[in-house]
């Protein structure tokens, strides 16, 4: 019988002395991933031309989300077990590779595999990011710095095109790339220096669900690429269509067979026995939809339907996302100094249904600040929700669960996002080309739907000009009233959540002797079944996991 006991011991306050420099840091990394998902927005016309690549161009966006996504639960898992630190280091470090290489690519073979290996860097950041706040900062801390999280990403998704596109107009679109070297190279010295949490020891070597990661990467390929060319490169009911789907279907069967018999698994199935981690996992995805639904096709419409500029109607997306910056920041503030987290996510989610109900009522004629205004209530709603989210799925668990944690939920929003968006794009495709050939005079649109661009419409006679705006209007407007049901369902979902207190204290599982006299102070915080934060669902589970501990 081992003489060793798993015992939870607070963390010292030294720890907490470099909390603001390190979260300086962890912005720069989240900066990093989130802009990276941006910047090259405004800058794709240019690269495909000079690299001639046209016919490739969507597998630059792709081949990101793709790689992040399947690292995603790969990184929260290896930072449970190896650490936090080295695993951002190592993310880090590729994504900057990914970066150089890009910046060097000559061919669009060379810049998509750079993309490729941005993206394995890119999933451990924003995972990593968020994770190793919980190591040196209190769930009841959290907060705050939680909602200035939210507010970086709202940052960049409208600073992205702007950079991308002052860079592509000055000094050329590799700077693009070039960008991410010194901003990569600062953090990690901040994480170097800055992060400092006890290093994970283990008593035997820790088994790496290698299988697993595997049969999760091949599902998630299945699902995205699902995502990305249903629709658009092949009809939804294709043949390579229903073969991923299946292919994702019969891998997902096979994860969780693996994962129920894997002795680390990469995403424990005790998390789903978790009421509060499904419940807020669950209205994440239905948010994800709903957002990326709406912020996906709003700055084509607004170029269409305005005659705006790229730039121009990147610019009439501020509302929407200074609102959400602002509100993140005032949301996650207040639940660090109540401890209340329950109600914000709920009416977040009320209020992001108000706003694309009010955006099903504009038209090919609504004054621009109307529909800003409208932006701007989404981003409140947005703002008061997102990031509050994954603040109850980490204090849901034990600290050694909170990287598989964050991991889990934020890779279920990102697929249920690309999923959603693709639908959405797909149904607004077909209605704008049926819209355009019913009303369009014979011969008038002879190149279809598809060769309308905002220059192309503007130049127009206004006869036409008038026809192709309000066939985009109808083609895309309504279907915000179609995801009004995500919204109320989230909020709806979210009523179920059981506020449980948020944890005042970091506190970390180390071995102990139990014949040594010194575990006698920590003897009252010995770690059993009813010390686990948990809704009551997953004591035994994590209990069974504990003990099976030498």
């Amino acid at each position: 019988m081992s003489n060793q006991s798993i015992v939870k011991v607070p963390v010292d306050a030294g720890e907490k002395r470099s909390v603001v420099l390190l979260f300086v840091g962890l912005m720069v990394t989240m900066l990093l991933a989130s802009l990276n998902q941006t910047v090259l927005s405004s800058a794709l016309p240019t690269l495909v031309g000079e690299l001639n690549g046209v016919e490739h161009m969507a597998w630059v966006i792709t081949a990101f989300i793709l790689a992040s996504t399947i690292m995603m639960p790969v990184y929260g898992k290896l930072g449970d077990l190896l650490g936090r630190k080295p695993m951002l280091l190592f993310a880090i470090s590729i994504f900057m590779v990914g970066s150089v290489i890009g910046a060097l690519a000559s061919d669009m073979t060379t810049l998509i595999v750079a993309r490729v290996i941005q993206g394995l860097g890119g999933g451990g950041l924003m995972i990593l990011s968020q994770a190793t706040i919980a190591d040196v900062v209190p769930a009841r801390e959290r907060g705050k710095y939680m909602g200035i999280m939210g507010g970086v990403f709202a940052f960049s998704s409208v600073a992205g095109p702007l950079i991308g596109g002052g860079l592509t107009e000055g000094p050329g679109w590799r700077w693009a790339f070039w960008m991410n070297v010194p901003l990569a190279i600062l953090a990690i010295l901040a994480t170097v220096f800055l992060l400092h949490v006890p290093k994970v020891v283990h008593a035997t070597r820790p088994k790496i669900d290698y299988l697993g990661m595997m049969l999760i990467a091949v599902a998630t390929t299945a699902l995205v690429l699902v995502g990305t060319w249903g629709g658009s490169q092949y009809a939804w009911g294709s043949p390579e269509i229903i073969g991923l789907a299946a292919a994702a279907v019969v891998t997902a069967v096979l994860f969780v067979f693996v994962e129920s018999r894997a002795t680390e698994p990469v995403m424990p199935l005790l998390l789903f026995k978790n009421r509060n981690f499904n419940l807020t996992t669950l209205a994440g995805l239905l948010i994800g939809i709903a957002m990326f639904g709406a912020i996906g096709y709003m700055p084509t419409y607004l170029q269409m339907a305005t005659g705006y500029s790229a730039t121009q109607a990147g610019l009439l997306m501020i509302p929407m996302m200074g609102c959400m910056l602002i509100v993140s920041v005032i949301v996650g503030r207040r639940v660090s100094s109540t401890g209340r987290y329950k109600v914000a996510p709920i009416v977040g989610a009320v209020i992001l249904g108000l706003s694309l109900v009010l955006l099903s009522t504009i038209h090919a004629a609504s004054p621009v600040y109307l529909i800003c205004i409208y932006l701007g209530v989404m981003g409140i709603g947005l703002g008061a929700s997102l990031q509050i989210l994954t603040l109850v799925a980490q204090n849901s668990f034990p600290l050694k669960f909170v990287g598989t944690a964050t991991a889990g939920q934020n890779y279920f929003r990102q697929v249920g996002a690309t999923l959603g968006s693709a639908v959405v794009g797909s149904v607004f495709a077909v209605r704008l080309k049926d819209l355009i050939a019913e009303r369009m005079p014979a011969g008038a649109a002879a190149g279809g739907s598809g060769s309308f661009t905002p220059h192309l419409v503007n130049g127009l006679p206004d006869a036409i000009k008038k026809i192709v705006v309000e066939s985009y209007n109808e083609a895309l407007i309504p279907l915000f009233l179609f995801m009004v049901p995500l919204a109320v369902l989230a909020a709806i979902v979210l009523c179920f959540v059981k506020e449980v207190p948020l944890a005042t204290k970091i506190e970390r599982e180390v071995s102990v002797d139990i014949s040594a006299p010194t575990l006698a102070p920590f003897e009252a915080d010995m770690v059993d079944g009813a010390d686990l934060k948990n809704d009551g669902e997953t004591s035994a589970a994590e209990s069974a996991t504990l003990a099976s501990r030498p």
